[in-house]
């Protein structure tokens, strides 16, 4: 159970700030109980779940899993033809041809990890082999596989991973549940939180001194910060992680969300395997992506591929993810995630303009908001190129700071917690992104309706003033 205690008449004190969003939870029962609040709902932005902020889903993919679900709307002629042939293909490809049976094979639906292969092949003009690909309920799970198998030993001895500072907010409690080290290497907020060969190669003299590190998780584009890396660093990582004997982790879930001037993305594979033969043939890796890409977080799937590894460490994750396989659904979206209309189809136009909203909406939100951020007194915030987070910086007054020590909680979860109270607004809080040094964050996801968000921008500048002027 969460533990919070009301030590301020202004703050409900919370001991861990992944709890944040539980009190989220709490405001928004309280209100539907009748209590009276200074909002009328509780709006949650804190993690990059596009659908609780007011986007729409893909109507391919729902119209897709309901003829899935109910075999009836097979016959449903309001459908459009392509999509009841796809529905009527996955079914096929299930046990009885129900989604409620188990996988018909313990590692999952062959017929999805081929589609996930041609995917990959489409993407990078390199061949991935469907034997390649372990599906999961999800990208951390599939993380949780790799991490676990990785985990040895104690004190100087523990398995250790070079992880980069600010990374996704579910990784640092990942790595404690798996028993791993956490050595992090800081980005470069200033040049747009890039990756630098000097701070990789410092971090990991420094995480030698108390643990054994064994990897170097990447997250391109970066969750939370939307750098989008180019192909010289991509090289330069993947030179580091061989002369060192590191093993990629490669999170690239918001590959499909690339919206900055001149920006790509371009996976970690493709350039692995237009290096030389020393590293293309060599460098251990796995690249994660997964069903958050399009908003369809609460499904829970997603695929690794896994690159150059030993087969019988190989072999072991697929034993793994066999004791539990992922749900058939999630799945079969998995499926069409990869694999949308062509032009040849019925639903292409349909499918291709809501993609193009959201992707529009997405850019211009991030502008908005940005732009926005960088207005208000004590805070900047360094423009995203990809991703579905801004991560803003906070100038926070001496007071605030001291007020916090006194309260046992981290700055920024103070100031999210008193946001939370008085606006109901929810954020996420730099330390929970692995932040541990003076310089205090905010994360907000942008991938909201326009409503949603302006609605967020105002809360959020009429706390943030009263803050200041609170605190002056």
């Amino acid at each position: 159970m969460t533990s919070v205690q009301d030590v301020n008449p202004r703050v409900r004190v919370i001991r861990e700030p992944t709890n944040l969003q539980s009190l989220a939870v709490r405001l928004a029962e309280e209100i539907k109980q009748g209590a009276k609040k200074p909002f009328k709902k509780v709006i949650d932005v804190s993690s990059g779940d596009p659908h609780r902020a007011g986007m729409a889903p893909v109507s391919f993919v729902r119209q897709v899993m309901a003829a899935c679900l109910f075999p009836e709307l097979l016959k449903e002629q309001s459908l459009p033809l392509d999509v009841r042939q796809r529905a009527q293909s996955l079914l096929g490809a299930c046990a009885g041809g129900s989604v409620g049976s188990y996988s018909t094979t313990c590692y999952g639906l062959t017929p999805v990890q081929e589609s996930v292969a041609k995917f990959i092949t489409r993407r990078d003009g390199v061949r991935s082999h469907p034997e390649d690909i372990i599906l999961s309920s999800g990208s951390q799970k599939n993380l949780s596989f790799v991490l676990y198998i990785m985990a040895n030993g104690e004190g100087k001895t523990q398995t250790g991973v070079l992880t980069p500072v600010p990374c996704p907010h579910t990784l640092p409690p990942l790595l404690d549940w798996s028993g791993l080290k956490m050595a992090p290497y800081q980005l470069m907020e200033e040049r747009g939180w890039a990756v630098d060969l000097d701070e990789l190669h410092r971090a990991l003299k420094s995480a030698r001194e108390h643990c054994e590190p064994r990897a170097i998780y990447i997250s391109n584009p970066g969750n939370p910060t939307g750098h989008v890396q180019d192909r010289k660093t991509i090289e330069q990582v993947i030179r580091f992680a061989a002369a060192e004997g590191l093993i990629l982790l490669a999170e690239e879930v918001y590959q499909d969300s690339v919206f900055g001037q001149d920006k790509e993305f371009i996976s970690y594979k493709k350039v692995l395997s237009e290096m030389e033969k020393k590293y293309s043939e060599t460098v251990e890796m796995v690249s994660f992506h997964s069903l958050s890409s399009m908003g369809e977080c609460g499904l829970r799937g997603g695929y690794m591929e896994v690159i150059n590894m030993d087969p019988q460490v190989k072999n072991h994750l697929f034993s793994m993810q066999a004791i539990s396989s992922p749900p058939v659904l999630s799945q079969l979206t998995l499926d069409v995630m990869v694999d949308p209309p062509t032009p040849a189809d019925l639903s292409y136009q349909t499918y291709t303009q809501e993609i193009l909203h959201t992707q529009t909406t997405l850019s211009q939100n991030a502008r908005r908001a940005s732009e926005f951020l960088n207005d208000l007194p004590g805070m900047t915030c360094r423009p995203a190129m990809a991703g579905v987070f801004l991560y803003p910086r906070l100038l926070l007054p001496p007071q605030m700071i001291e007020e916090a020590k006194m309260l046992a909680v981290e700055p920024d979860v103070l100031y999210c917690q008193m946001l939370l109270e008085e606006e109901g607004v929810c954020l996420g809080a730099g330390c929970e992104n692995g932040q541990e040094d003076q310089n205090y964050h905010i994360r907000m996801c942008v991938l909201a309706s326009p409503d949603t968000l302006e609605e967020v921008l105002a809360r959020l500048h009429s706390f943030h003033l009263r803050l200041l002027s609170r605190f002056p």
